[in-house]
Order: structure tokens, then sequence, then C-alpha cells
């Protein structure tokens, strides 16, 4: 809707941002009432359909089906090594990316011109916006403007040879080198990615952590599986960078041998984490109390954003960057936007996340780092590593731990590693949100030979150690 200049508009609910969460806040907030408005001041199609979930796993296919020519020596099957073509590969992230981005994007187009307003949003006070030339007075809003990734200060000066993962979805074709900055979701699934699509790569990180893992032996297990493929190091020291004409010269120390080496990249790929959008959106002139962050305090029941009017989903609130988290959030934040000042508490799932590797990595439920010193819980261990049917298809790398409650012998959560992990995943958190005990989960059917069996006897390690 264009708006005549200097006006003020006044409507019942404001979304501001059309991603992930703010498409259905407006939804439920429609529900309530008519006079809803969505404000963008940016591009149109979320980031998942844009830049992240689904344009990382047509790359990450690409490689996956690169990788089963080279495995399939494994079986007693001889190939010659697989011949990549950079631009067809690419080619077809952007074409199926754009399919997916379209799909959003007829989602926006089919909603009435009228509840659209295409401009950057700053709050003048808790109720009204200046957007663009006009105001909008709002009695509530809803703040679902999403997250960026995060540059650190030591990447500065290295021009267009640094790179985040929007970037990498607007190549053309595959470099020769990339050096990956973030041993964490993006980093991981995107360096091995490009590193079996023959594309030379170095994984770095700092801390020693491998995210999301917070149970450190399953991280352990992890970081072995991955550097026995591909180098990485998760406590690197990095001893400098500087742009030299079209490459990265980097200095760092070997963790294999100690010695301090010098290798050149096309790129660096920074992956070290992402920051809510929320500069310049006037938070300060609100009421709102802002944590350390700069994020408005909120209460993640309800979405409300202390005892006032505005609400906050998605990215922007950093705690749970994931699409479905979002979507809830969204959800839950429009529906209270719409029925203000009678709001209630949302309905969240079971913890669930996901790290499309190889192995795939998965979290349910309760972390390990949530559970560890708590006297009452019980951890059972099943290693894929002998599993039959995941050594019948060559996918025998993996560990799994199961958390319970020894008393009751409710499931609390897994962390782990393993094949076809995004299922057993999904069986686990359906099992969580049922609240179920370990012995109920085990009276679940379990077909032969398939692999979660792996998980059936992750359970009954568990079930021996329960006072029941």
């Amino acid at each position: 809707m264009k708006n005549s200049q200097h006006t003020t508009r006044q409507v019942d609910v404001a979304v501001i941002g059309a991603g992930s969460a703010g498409l259905p806040a407006f939804r439920a907030a429609r529900k309530h009432t008519e006079n809803v408005v969505l404000i963008e001041g940016g591009t149109y199609g979320t980031t998942c359909a844009r830049v992240g979930c689904m344009p990382s796993k047509l790359l990450i296919a690409a490689a996956e089906a690169a990788h089963s020519v080279e495995a399939a020596a494994g079986f007693g099957v001889h190939t010659s090594k697989p011949t990549i073509n950079g631009e067809e590969v690419m080619g077809r992230v952007h074409r199926e990316r754009d399919r997916f981005v379209g799909f959003v994007l007829e989602g926006v187009e089919s909603i009435e011109e009228k509840h659209h307003v295409r401009n950057h949003a700053t709050f003048l006070d808790d109720h009204t916006l200046q957007v663009g030339d006009s105001k909008i007075e709002a009695k509530t809003v809803v703040i679902a403007t999403g997250s960026s990734p995060t540059i650190m200060p030591m990447f500065e000066g290295l021009g267009d040879r640094l790179i985040v993962n929007d970037d990498i979805f607007e190549w053309e074709t595959l470099p020769e080198s990339v050096a990956v900055f973030g041993p964490g979701v993006i980093g991981l699934e995107l360096g091995q990615a490009l590193h079996r699509l023959g594309v030379r790569i170095r994984l770095f990180g700092r801390s020693g952590s491998l995210k999301p893992l917070s149970d450190q032996v399953i991280r352990d297990y992890a970081v072995r599986v991955f550097q026995a493929e591909f180098r990485l190091d998760t406590k690197a020291n990095v001893r400098g960078m500087q742009r030299e004409a079209d490459h990265i010269r980097i200095r760092f120390v070997d963790r294999e041998d100690g010695i301090e080496k010098t290798e050149n990249f096309d790129y660096i790929l920074a992956a070290t984490g992402r920051s809510p959008n929320l500069k310049g959106f006037g938070l300060d002139n609100t009421s709102l109390e802002l944590d350390s962050r700069g994020v408005p305090v909120f209460d993640p029941a309800t979405m409300q954003c202390g005892n006032s009017s505005i609400f906050i989903a998605g990215d922007v609130n950093n705690i749970l960057p994931l699409l479905h988290e979002a979507a809830d959030e969204g959800f839950i934040a429009g529906d209270n936007a719409g029925r203000f000042p009678e709001i209630k508490p949302g309905q969240r799932r079971s913890p669930l996340a996901i790290v499309f590797c190889d192995p795939q990595i998965a979290l349910v439920g309760q972390s390990w780092k949530e559970l560890e010193g708590q006297e009452n819980v019980v951890v059972g261990k099943i290693s894929f590593e002998g599993q039959g049917r995941s050594r019948v298809i060559l996918k025998n790398k993996g560990l799994m731990h199961i958390y319970a409650d020894r008393s009751s012998g409710l499931f609390l959560g897994s962390e782990f590693i393993g094949p076809q992990a995004e299922h057993l995943a999904h069986l686990l958190s359906w099992a969580h949100q049922q609240k179920m005990t370990i012995p109920h989960i085990l009276e679940m059917p379990f077909y032969h030979p398939v692999i979660e069996e792996g998980l059936r006897s992750g359970l009954n390690a568990v079930n021996e150690q329960l006072s029941l």
C-alpha cells in the first residue's frame, strides 16, 4: 500500500518483518482483527528459503551425491572419481532456491495490498512507528525482524574475499578454496559440503566447541569423525590474516604438528554466529527493558516484552534460530497481540535441533548442559559402529547418549551423532513431547533390520539403570 506523506495511520496490530515469524504473526493477529499491517523494509522471502535451510540443503545434496560415488568402493563397486561441474551445481541451487522463494512470495502477494507497507520502521514510542514519511499508531506491535551474520573485528579489511553464508548462494561456480571460521551448524554443514564438492577447506574454531553439542563425550567423538575427513581445528591458534590481491593469507599453528604454517584461500567464510536485527529500530524510544545484547526482555511463553503491548518472535530474540520455532513464536506473538490485553501462554514444542552434516548431529529435549550434575539422571549409550543396518549401508559412524530420570523413567533428552539422525530425532522428540517413559517407548514397534534398532539398544541401556 502506498502511504501519503506525513500521514498517520491507526491500526490494531503492526507486525514488523515478513519472514518465518512475521507471516505467522500476521495471520494469527488477523483472526482477531482485520486492522493489521505487515511492515517490511527489506527483501521479501524468508531467510530459510533465500539463504538458509533450503539452499544449504541443496548444496549438501549435491555434496552427498559426489561423496556416494567415492564411497562406492567400500562395497566393491569401483568407479572413476566424480567430475564436479561447479556451474551446474550452483545452477541447480539457484533454480530450486528461487522456486522455494517463489512459494513464499506467492503467500505474501496473496495478502491484500491494504495490509502491506514496504519501508523501514522505527519506534517513536511504544505505540508509534515512523515508516518512511508516515506514522503508524498501533495498539500492539510484533517485532519479527530476524537476524544477520555477525562479522567479528578480526575480519576487518578483507573486502570481498570475506563472505557469509548468504553470499555462497549467489556464486555462479565453486571456488578452489575456502577457510571457514566457526564450527557451528552453518560452518559445519557448508564446510563439509564444499569439501565433498572438491573445494579445499580448513575449518577453524576458537573455543573448542562443536555447536550445538554440549555433551563432551559426543562432541569429542564428532570432532574425531570430522577430522578424519577434512581439516578441522576447534581450538585453532590463528596468528594473523591479510588480504593479498585476490586471496587471503592465513598464518596459523597446525594442530597436528604444532608448526606455524601459512596457507592461501580464495575466500574466508565467517560462520561465527548471528545477531538480532534491532539496530536502527529506535528501541531506546520505548519503555522496553533491554538485555546485554540489546534484545527486549520477554516472556518465552507469551512472547510479550515485559508488561508492554509489544511482542517479539523469531530469530530476532536470539534464543532458538530455527524455522519451526520462529513460526511457533510468530503465531503466539500474533495471537496475543490480536487479543491484547488478554494474553495467554502458547503451545511450545519439545526442543529439536538437527545439523545436516554427515553423520548428522541431533539434540532432542533437554541438553546435557541442562542435566549435568543432577543426581537422578541416568545415561544410556549406544555406538552405531557395530549396529547392524548401519554397517550394511557403510554408515556406521555414530554415538548416542539418552538421558532419563532414574526414579520415574521419564525420557528427558538426547544428544547424538549418527546415520539418519534426523529421523531418529523426530521419533525421540515425539516421545519427549508426549512425556513418555523409557519402558513405554520400548513397547513401540522396532522393525528388523533398521537403524532404529540402535535407538532401541540405547533405550535398553537406560532401562537397566532405572529404579522402577
